[in-house]
């Protein structure tokens, strides 16, 4: 074990959390799927996990900051280990590894060895359907042990940027401390920043109720936890295989949403939620949507409106609603709303801990590979069905987030350019304007980078 003083450390660690009990197959199968191609991806979000806290927000940057660190998987009795090199002195105490990183680090590689061996190569899940897709979501987090049956609808899932100001990091922790008050869990994409802030505050709110049970739940995917490396307040670490399914991990696991100032990843989720909503099959399910932020992000949520109402049309409003610097209206609001939901699941017989009745079409689920050439096919045009746009505008967003903050992407834009977006001018001029302000309020950068952007518009 080399000095604590060091920058990197090389140890053995132990299961905390996940995969502590074992059989021989399942220990002989996980260590053939971490070496089976997929040792990369491991070792990638293995060192993310570790370097919680960092300032470093690229995955590429990270692994030239730890050159050497590599992750093995050791074969014991009892189980595994796993042997790490050269991994992040800061993830350790006295030479132990701090508890929650263990923890997260044996989610990745339950959720990765999963997705790898029971839906991907699996025949029991028909990823070409719309059903077999919200099935394996389903297996997923049940594999991951995030699906509580014995609990009401109080699942409240926060979206918002992870560079944000801190005016606005302190109002989403605001928001979490009320819903805490409330005995309302939080679930986030896991990083900093707005997904950092309503843990925080839930988890003081939490205290002070003495509430035994206190779920923050982080919901990530490979190619984004660099970006978003989970925040030490996660207790229940989900890795999903892609963004879509981590979106629809969103909405089938949570009971009402909160969106907080964000770039164009909250833009892209957006655009997600209210594609769903507005699908004709969901109109009579309560789904409570809350846009907030301070009086600072006024003009912010303005924007979004505007954008959103202009291209979608002003029905659109009927599934949100803006709360601006009121914390107790926004937590008072969905906690009355939890009760609508009970009421509804229990009147449909559906689960509370999965919503099965939601109507996702297939559009949204079907990952999306943000090529140059599939950026630049995108309809973006009116003259379609408004779930059909919602869900191409949600694909411009998404590459436009690959090109930002995802390695592939990133070495995509330097290897040929911005990405080409084509469409009605006056939608592409909305979409410049509202990219355009991102930029301005730093809600489009990297670690304090100046931000180039990864993109075109061509009229």
């Amino acid at each position: 074990m080399q000095s604590p003083n060091t920058s990197a450390i090389n140890a053995l660690v132990s299961p905390e959390g996940s995969l502590e009990v074992l059989s021989q197959h399942e220990v002989n199968r996980l260590r053939k799927t971490s070496s089976d191609g997929h040792h990369e991806i491991l070792r990638h979000c293995a060192l993310a996990v570790l370097s919680c806290g960092s300032p470093i927000d690229d995955t590429a940057a990270m692994l030239r900051q730890y050159p050497d660190f590599d992750i093995e998987i050791i074969q014991r009795d009892r189980g595994i280990l796993l042997k790490l090199t050269q991994a992040p002195a800061d993830a350790f105490v006295d030479g132990v590894m701090i508890r929650g990183m263990r923890e997260h680090i044996f989610a990745v590689l339950r959720d990765l060895v999963y997705v790898s061996n029971e839906i991907k190569r699996s025949l029991n899940h028909d990823l070409t359907t719309s059903d077999g897709i919200t099935d394996a979501v389903f297996h997923i987090l049940r594999n991951a042990r995030v699906l509580r049956t014995n609990l009401p609808p109080n699942l409240i899932v926060c979206w918002g940027g992870h560079s944000i100001s801190r005016e606005e990091y302190d109002y989403s922790k605001a928001i979490g401390y009320h819903l805490g008050l409330r005995e309302l869990d939080i679930c986030t994409g896991c990083g900093p920043g707005a997904m950092k802030g309503p843990m925080k505050g839930a988890n003081v709110a939490h205290a002070k109720q003495r509430t035994q049970l206190r779920r923050y739940i982080g919901i990530t995917e490979p190619g984004i936890i660099a970006a978003e490396a989970p925040n030490p307040i996660v207790n229940e670490l989900v890795i999903m295989p892609d963004i879509e399914k981590r979106l629809e991990a969103f909405v089938r696991l949570g009971h009402g949403i909160i969106v907080f100032p964000g770039g164009v990843g909250t833009a892209e989720e957006i655009l997600y939620l209210l594609g769903i909503l507005s699908n004709p099959e969901n109109q009579d399910q309560p789904f409570p949507v809350i846009f907030t932020g301070p009086e600072s992000s006024r003009a912010y949520f303005e924007q979004i409106d505007h954008f959103i109402v202009t291209a979608l049309g002003e029905q659109i409003r009927d599934y949100y609603s803006i709360i601006i610097n009121n914390p107790i209206e926004v937590a008072h609001s969905m906690k009355q709303s939890m009760q609508n939901v009970r009421l509804h699941r229990i009147e449909h017989k559906d689960a509370f801990y999965f919503n099965w009745q939601l109507k996702i079409d297939k559009v949204f689920q079907q990952p999306f590979n943000p090529t140059h050439q599939a950026m630049s096919e995108l309809q973006l045009h009116r003259d379609q069905p408004i779930h059909l746009l919602a869900a191409n505008l949600r694909r411009a967003f998404s590459g436009i987030v690959a090109g930002n903050v995802k390695e592939a992407g990133i070495r995509a834009i330097q290897e040929q350019g911005p990405f080409q977006l084509q469409g009605d001018p006056e939608l592409l001029g909305l979409l410049d304007k509202l990219l355009s302000a991102f930029a301005q309020q730093g809600r489009m950068k990297l670690a304090g980078k100046t931000y180039n952007p990864c993109y075109q518009l061509i009229s």
